[in-house]
């Protein structure tokens, strides 16, 4: 996770074939988020800083929901977007000044995996675009729910191409990426995999996408994760193919696209924000305490726990997150993940209860994606690593 200043900032990189549906699941991520339904609900508002792209997007949204026309595929459009989270304007004299949360969307294009660069200067842009997404702590892969609809039956053939493509693509990548040989320390820790497209296969929830991934494919998953392991520091905190997500951007039929019927698009911004912290103060919790792995995770996750945690933020105030004194308040934040793990997501209503009626905008947003994650759950959408 990524820390502007006192502000919060998330980034989460998005790997998918052509076809797959990243640009329709972006553009119903903005779009929904400018209807008046949403605005109604939310206590936040989300707006693109680059105001044509956000023009884009919602054209995109609006072409769907009124003329029912899919947005235009792109090839090798190597893309990210910044979002700004803001608060809801409010004429409430107690609210307390709200920081903002920025989430930065990498776009990779899948045309990369499949095809070899046609001349240098792409070769150049695709290094220099995957060279940009490594700060990101989370990656999404998509699996096409119209191909894996289509090889009913034979699943393993689609999958098992899916991840030796993006194995195969990132082994080419390797000397390009990596400084004089050395793992990256900075790199996507999380890869989940989301099934895009899942209005095509309403009868299969997440826990049967987790059995027909690993039953079909599982030896080519531990090979794209043993690929992933080679480009990264520390691979023992690295998680692939251990979380699932179901995505429907909108139900598309004949002539007709209802943008209403979603699925999954709500949990981009939960996923980015607070899935690391969950994982990386787990991780820190079973790392040998005082070591580097421990340290560095645990450092990972105090954004969030800054403005989760009252006893933390104490010290952010302070500005005494350096030398010792960092490393005990690193640790800190490892107690909050304990008290998460055992009340089942219950902690994240109080904590989100108790921030709204303190009129503390980013701790109520970030700890209502804790309860968002947890409900996704429930609803058989997401199903995360218990690892």
């Amino acid at each position: 996770m990524a820390s502007n200043g006192v502000g919060k900032q998330q980034q989460i990189a998005v790997f998918g074939e052509m076809g797959s549906g990243k640009t329709v699941l972006l553009s119903s991520f903005y779009g929904m988020a400018q209807e008046a339904a949403f605005k109604e609900v939310s206590q936040f508002e989300i707006l693109a800083d680059d105001t044509g792209q956000g023009t884009r997007l919602h054209q995109n949204f609006l072409k769907m929901k009124k003329a029912n026309e899919r947005p235009p595929t792109t090839r090798f459009a190597s893309t990210s977007y910044t979002f700004s989270i803001k608060r809801r304007r409010t004429s409430n004299p107690t609210s307390k000044p709200a920081e903002d949360l920025r989430l930065i969307w990498h776009d990779y294009p899948g045309e990369w995996f499949s095809e070899d660069p046609g001349t240098d200067d792409e070769n150049q842009r695709r290094i220099s675009t995957f060279r940009a997404l490594v700060g990101s702590d989370v990656a999404l892969l998509l699996i096409d729910g119209e191909k894996l609809a289509a090889n009913a039956g034979e699943e393993d053939r689609y999958l098992k191409a899916l991840f030796t493509m993006f194995r195969n693509g990132l082994v080419k990548l390797r000397d390009d990426l990596l400084d004089a040989g050395k793992p990256l320390t900075r790199f996507p820790r999380i890869w989940i995999l989301g099934l895009s497209k899942a209005d095509v296969l309403p009868d299969l929830d997440v826990a049967g996408l987790k059995e027909i991934v690993v039953e079909k494919a599982g030896a080519e998953m531990n090979e794209l994760r043993d690929a992933l392991a080679s480009l990264v520091e520390m691979p023992e905190a690295l998680s692939v193919g251990e979380d699932f997500v179901l995505l429907s951007s909108a139900k598309f039929e004949p002539g007709r696209i209802d943008v209403t019927e979603r699925t999954g698009v709500n949990l981009i911004l939960p996923m980015a924000a607070v899935l690391p912290f969950d994982r990386f103060v787990k991780w820190a919790n079973r790392a040998r305490r005082g070591s580097k792995l421990a340290n560095d995770l645990a450092r990972a996750a105090l954004p969030v726990a800054v403005v989760l945690t009252p006893g933390i933020r104490a010290f952010s105030r302070l500005g005494r997150f350096a030398g010792p004194v960092g490393a005990v308040a690193s640790f800190a934040a490892t107690a909050l993940a304990k008290t998460l793990d055992e009340a089942d997501g219950g902690v994240f209503q109080h904590l989100e209860d108790k921030a709204t009626k303190n009129h503390e905008f980013l701790a109520a947003v970030l700890a209502g994606f804790g309860v968002d994650l947890q409900r996704a759950e429930e609803a058989g959408v997401l199903l995360r690593s218990r690892a």
